[in-house]
């Protein structure tokens, strides 16, 4: 799939794409999925029906640059932690009211959504199992990074991410991170978007997301 476009209908497709990959690995310890959402529960229930593994959310949102909000110059992740990109934030020239007004937003947002989609439940534990990190895609890799140091904070075995698609920075970048790195679709245009990827693509409402989790719970996996 190297360098392919729309190579995978949606994201439930390249979650079951990607499962069978994962399902031919030999892991270390007993895995737990940990989506990050939105884009990622799609193809992280497939990976946890295929491996019937627990399922988790990984919730990490971008702290968003005031006046660009879909650009990001950090991350925050769900055990709170925060990572800033340093060199951006100079080039930026951003004050630190305005750092800590967004990263109080995205904490904010970080806890709404832990309450939305955990719904009070207790999320599986990662200690000394193996972490396996889902995402639709790797564009810059940043928010994999946040999501990989948080779960180094649970002491797992061993940490893997597995997207269906990234660009080559990114993968090599994370594989740097993790374990191992699972990327079905490495594009090495200048170019990325995740979105290029699939066929039938659209934002995931918080809606999507909970329908999701119910058919998790359904099948004993959340």
């Amino acid at each position: 799939m190297r360098d392919g476009l729309s190579v995978f209908e949606n994201r439930t497709d390249a979650g079951r794409r990607l499962a069978a990959t994962l399902s031919t690995l030999e892991m270390a310890a007993e895995p737990v999925i940990c989506a990050i959402p939105a884009g990622g529960v799609p193809p992280g229930l497939e990976v946890a029906r295929a491996l019937k593994a627990p399922l988790r959310m990984a919730v990490v949102r971008k702290v968003q640059v005031p006046w660009n909000p879909e650009a990001g110059f950090g991350a925050v992740t769900w055990n709170g932690q925060v990572f800033l990109n340093q060199p951006l934030m100079n080039a930026l020239a951003l004050s630190d009211a305005e750092v800590n007004a967004a990263v109080a937003k995205a904490r904010m947002n970080v806890e709404e959504r832990i309450a939305k989609f955990a719904g009070g439940r207790e999320e599986p534990g990662i200690e000394n199992r193996t972490a396996i990190l889902i995402d639709d895609g790797l564009a810059t890799g940043y928010t994999m990074l946040a999501a990989i140091e948080a779960a180094r904070a649970g002491s797992p075995h061993e940490i893997i991410v597995a997207v269906p698609t990234g660009s080559l920075h990114a993968v090599n970048f994370i594989a740097r991170k993790a374990d191992l790195v699972v990327c079905l679709n490495i594009r090495t245009s200048p170019t990325f978007a995740v979105a290029q990827a699939y066929e039938q693509w659209h934002d995931l409402t918080d809606l999507e997301v909970q329908e999701l989790l119910i058919q998790a719970r359904d099948m004993g996996l959340f």
